[in-house]
């Protein structure tokens, strides 16, 4: 500063290191070694203030602004198993084509009740390869949960009651093909079992190319006269735009980098794969003709096999949700017209979705066949039709999101987002090229992963909010509790045992379509004691004018068709006899229940 005198440019000085110091706190504040040792330098933590959402104490640290590998997100997984033991559970469902571990991590609190009997939701994300953002959603919904569980009661309520299934990554050889192979758009959404998709006898032999090694694959144009392209005159590094009936043409775009490379006349027409691990499952599956990518039969590939298998052997899942991108939507069934959807069931997932919908910005609750296009064989249909779980597929990222304009933007618009936001890092500049068919060419535009996934700095938002959803439906899961248990004498050592089996959830033990054909067992209310004969049972239709529907056979358990959600179920049992007793409620999704009672 001009004029300033040395005593004064001290005292400022003395005033801004004070002020640094105690910004940063005491923990940055120098100190005089006495005894020659250098100053130690504070933790991050230990210079930083938590946001709000997930807890600044992290066993696991992850940065969750970038996308990894199979070997990455497994490090995450094995690291969050060894953190928190009381809460999880890692174990490989079975592996992929190329011998990669289909992962689950099961997150409960372990010691509050017996997981396998608790009602589940399965999470499970990147059945297509290339839907990357699906395989850390999931992943973060683990680290969330056991990070949260001592933070937050809800998290704790949701982990002591329920049980999170969680398989990030269902197509795990599609995830690193994509990630790490220069490739289009769309490759790597396949699994890797090599295909004939061209049927010339020789499978995955033409697949794109990075033909001017710079490590993306990106588009092919050619000038052209009678082209219908032109660049965009506001945008012409980032669009193509069509032109007018009465304008020239300047371009015909010619696909994705590539070359000819069986000389069939075609060019990236055999690509790695070939086939669609979202159509291969055991509901409503056609045949390849019909549905494109099915394969031979239901179940014909390891990865849906695996996880097909798990499901099946956890009869306690009650919910599920499959994450894809893109698009904004929250999926349900049915995936075809006339599909099986039961209406109550219908209403229940509609409710679900509404919620959905204002925790997701600018997502749509959408019925599959009706708002989006007819599926065969897919996975959310099989988890409802096969199982009678109220499952949805979750196509993540909108790029409603990137201006916030509540309607998905124009070109124009997404051209100005990254020119302004992401600084022209979503696009390759056109360089000419001397292509060995087309001669000479312009290779360039967007990269693979404009469109389709969020950029950094809006992944960690896209994830969380998809994972709140989840935690949502996990917690319209039922939840059982025995509320009362009344005993009436009769006379002559007979009693009445009046049993109340509240589910204080929306959701019911068992849907229409598992109660219409017969996927789980019916709920079991049942009494045991060694002194007690019980003589007659049923299930309380009224209980003001105690009208019974009585069971004909084997008294001592009476079995209901199903709990409804947010309601009361009662259970009469008339015995003879003295003594301690057990109540049991024996529930597949809704849990095992006891409750101790006497009589006199």
């Amino acid at each position: 500063m001009q004029n300033e005198t040395p005593l004064l440019r001290n005292r400022r000085l003395a005033v801004t290191l004070t002020l640094s110091l105690l910004l940063l706190g005491p923990q940055a504040r120098p100190e005089s070694p006495s005894n020659g040792e250098p100053t130690k330098t504070p933790a991050p933590t230990a210079m930083a203030y938590p946001a709000l959402g997930v807890s600044a104490e992290r066993k696991v640290d992850v940065s969750w602004n970038r996308y990894y590998s199979h070997a990455g997100l497994s490090d995450i997984l094995v690291r969050l198993n060894q953190a928190f033991p009381e809460l999880t559970q890692l174990y490989s469902l079975g592996r992929s084509t190329e011998g990669r571990d289909l992962w689950c991590i099961e997150v409960t609190a372990r010691n509050m009740g017996d997981p396998d009997r608790k009602p589940a939701i399965f999470l499970d994300g990147n059945i297509h390869g290339n839907e990357v953002q699906a395989g850390e959603a999931v992943v973060y919904t683990a680290w969330y949960l056991c990070h949260q569980y001592d933070r937050l009661d809800r998290v704790k309520a949701l982990l002591d009651n329920y049980v999170f299934y969680l398989v990030p990554m269902v197509n795990p050889d599609g995830r690193d093909f994509w990630l790490a192979t220069a490739n289009g758009a769309m490759s790597g959404r396949t699994g890797s079992e090599p295909i004939d998709n061209d049927r010339d006898g020789v499978a995955d032999e033409d697949d794109c190319d990075d033909l001017n090694g710079d490590g993306v694959v990106t588009m092919m144009r050619i000038q052209d006269p009678q082209g219908r392209y032109k660049a965009d005159p506001d945008y012409p590094q980032y669009l193509m735009a069509r032109v007018k009936p009465d304008e020239p043409g300047q371009y015909t775009l010619l696909g994705w980098e590539g070359l000819d490379n069986d000389g069939d006349g075609r060019i990236n027409e055999d690509g790695r794969g070939g086939y669609d691990l979202n159509r291969n499952w055991a509901w409503d599956w056609q045949p390849q003709y019909i549905q494109n990518g099915a394969m031979d039969y239901p179940f014909s590939q390891p990865e849906t096999r695996a996880v097909a298998n798990f499901v099946l052997s956890h009869p306690n899942i009650a919910a599920g949700q499959c994450f894809h991108n893109n698009g904004g939507m929250i999926l349900r069934g049915p995936g075809r017209e006339g599909g099986e959807m039961k209406g109550s069931d219908n209403r229940l997932l509609q409710m679900i979705a509404s919620r959905g919908e204002q925790i997701l910005p600018y997502y749509r609750s959408m019925i599959s066949w009706q708002d989006l296009y007819t599926t065969w064989g897919d996975e959310d249909s099989w988890l409802y039709g096969a199982r009678g779980v109220l499952a949805y597929t979750c196509e993540m990222w909108t790029t409603a999101n990137l201006y916030k304009t509540g309607n998905d933007p124009t070109d124009q618009q997404e051209a100005e987002f990254i020119k302004n936001v992401l600084v022209d890092d979503a696009v390759v500049p056109w360089r000419p090229y001397d292509h060995p068919t087309y001669g000479p060419i312009e290779i360039g535009g967007q990269k693979k992963e404009w469109g389709r996934t969020p950029p950094s700095f809006l992944l960690e938002e896209e994830i969380h909010r998809c994972m709140a959803f989840a935690l949502y439906h996990a917690s319209v899961m039922p939840l059982l509790r025995i509320a009362d248990v009344a005993v009436e004498p009769l006379g002559d050592r007979v009693f009445k045992i009046w049993v109340t089996i509240e589910n204080s959830r929306p959701m019911p033990t068992r849907t229409g379509q598992d109660i219409d054909h017969d996927i789980c067992p019916p709920d079991i209310v049942s009494v045991k004691g060694a002194d007690i004969k019980v003589l007659s049972a049923g299930r309380v239709l009224d209980r003001f004018f105690k009208r019974v529907e009585a069971v004909q056979a084997r008294p001592e358990r009476v079995e209901l068709e199903t709990i409804e959600g947010m309601d009361a179920t009662r259970v009469q049992f008339i015995v003879q006899g003295s003594g301690p007793f057990t109540i049991t409620v024996d529930s597949a999704k809704g849990g095992l229940l006891q409750k101790d009672g006497s009589l006199p």
